[in-house]
């Protein structure tokens, strides 16, 4: 990528935070070098220079920035990196991270960082401290509930956060002038959804276009037997997040640009953390527009991109899953992996009580699986070396040794994975593209992209993949599943 001025030109107007630190700009104009999240003006692509590192671009002749700090990006000191610190901080707000336990000082000790930095850095880039952050997108979530759902106030109040109904009552009256009951009288007065019985209702916003039937295309024949099931309108799966468990049911609201998620009651608490992982399962953070924009310059895409608009990449509800998926996968096909992960399920996954619409268990834990033995993995009918594979990785994450997770530093993870037996380069791109969201993974030795790239070798491929990064992630999507209607 850092010999393809264009591609990084495209990642610096995107101003994306995945890519700080994976490359520096030098502005000739100015003789300043800045990182690719530079809140200054986009230079003309004429004047920018790029480096893989400040030393490189101070080599050169280029001084560093006094606004993003050069010396900040991800790799250089990571523990002031403060507009990385504010968007991964958002983002596991968005999952519930601090709904976990341990508060702001545990998930500052996660990253590696204090709780006094974190509350210096949000200040000066978001303008709020991380206290008036989480109350926000609490409350938010809080209106939603009471707009769209019939869950009692006191059932709102923990659900959205909120350790009890008083804080829950002063915090929402305080910033919105009402008690919640009012609200959520006048929200059903003017419409408001008021749904009764066992589940919950809500929707999720997403840019449009969406090509929802591309989404169940993919995830269908990668679903797990009894732990998820896709038909040609929804995809449903069973859920336990912080001791709470239950189905989820997600189905598509193209009039209101919405996916709309249906969840059992019991899963309420844990709704932060069950809608930040759906979020990235559906890449409903996607700007399809600029993506398709960009990939259109290459004519290999001219037919997928007209009968798929809107393609994004498939996530990964649960990092650990997919990774077991890809790896019983391997060198079969897809029906026999469907049915090895089956036996796997049934074997290690805990069964439900009340199995509903082919939702027999939950997925099997890392823990689980890491005090199993290769053994037992064979008994199933999966191949030796993979079951050796399934029990490093289980003892790697149970261990916290290997974190799958949106956000996560794409190549220390690949790397990490490479380093275990049986995992090869194709599998742990394919993990950075869904588990961990990153869009420039390309799994370059995929037998499909290079059949539907005439022919060429893993290098080719490589080589003739520059063009479209730093969204690569979906080029790789629409070549899939693009040679899948050609088949």
């Amino acid at each position: 990528m850092l010999d393809d001025a264009p591609a990084l030109y495209e990642a610096l107007t995107a101003r994306d935070a995945r890519f700080d630190g994976v490359f520096f700009v030098g502005v000739t104009s100015t003789g300043i070098y800045c990182r690719p999240i530079c809140p200054a003006r986009t230079p003309k692509a004429a004047n920018c220079r790029f480096f893989p590192s400040p030393e490189v671009a101070e080599k050169a002749g280029f001084r560093p920035c006094l606004r993003c700090r050069p010396e900040l990006a991800p790799g250089r000191a990571p523990v002031d990196d403060a507009s990385r610190i504010a968007e991964l901080l958002v983002q596991r707000l968005d999952e519930g991270a601090l709904d976990e336990g341990g508060g702001l000082e545990g998930l500052a000790a996660r990253f590696g960082w204090s709780s006094r930095q974190i509350r210096r850095v949000v200040r000066r880039e978001l303008g709020v401290s991380p206290i008036e952050l989480v109350l926000t997108r609490r409350l938010l979530l809080a209106k939603q509930l009471l707009t769209e759902t019939a869950l009692p106030v006191i059932e709102v109040a923990f659900a959205s956060g909120f350790a009890s109904l008083r804080r829950f009552n002063d915090a929402f009256l305080g910033r919105y002038g009402m008690p919640p009951a009012k609200f959520r009288r006048a929200a059903t007065e003017s419409g408001g959804a008021a749904l009764a019985g066992d589940t919950l209702v809500l929707e999720l916003a997403y840019r449009p276009p969406y090509d929802w039937e591309g989404m169940l295309a993919f995830l269908a024949p990668r679903a797990l037997a009894g732990v998820e099931q896709v038909t040609p309108e929804a995809y449903a799966r069973s859920v336990e997040l912080g001791g709470r468990r239950g189905r989820i049911e997600v189905r598509h609201r193209p009039a209101r640009r919405a996916l709309a998620v249906e969840l059992s009651r019991s899963l309420a608490p844990a709704l932060p953390v069950l809608l930040g992982r759906l979020r990235h399962l559906f890449d409903l953070h996607a700007r399809p527009d600029r993506i398709a924009a960009h990939l259109a310059g290459d004519p290999v895409f001219d037919r997928s991109l007209a009968r798929r608009p809107g393609l994004r990449v498939p996530g990964a509800f649960d990092g650990f899953e997919l990774v077991v998926r890809a790896i019983v996968g391997q060198q079969v096909s897809v029906r026999a992996a469907t049915t090895l992960a089956g036996r796997l399920v049934e074997a290690f996954g805990e069964p439900l009580p009340a199995a509903e619409g082919g939702l027999t268990h939950l997925t099997p834990s890392p823990a689980r699986l890491a005090a199993a033995s290769p053994d037992e993995f064979a008994a199933l009918g999966i191949l030796p070396a993979r079951a050796r594979t399934i029990h490093a990785l289980a003892r790697e994450v149970a261990a916290g040794r290997l974190r799958l997770e949106a956000g996560g530093d794409p190549a220390a993870t690949i790397e990490a994975l490479v380093a275990l037996p049986g995992i090869g380069p194709w599998t742990a791109h394919y993990v950075a593209m869904r588990a961990l969201r990153w869009p420039d993974a390309f799994p370059k030795e995929d037998l499909v992209l290079r059949r539907r790239l005439g022919g060429l070798t893993a290098a080719g491929a490589e080589a003739r993949s520059r063009a479209w990064s730093p969204w690569r992630s979906y080029a790789t999507l629409h070549l899939w599943q693009g040679g899948e209607e050609e088949s």
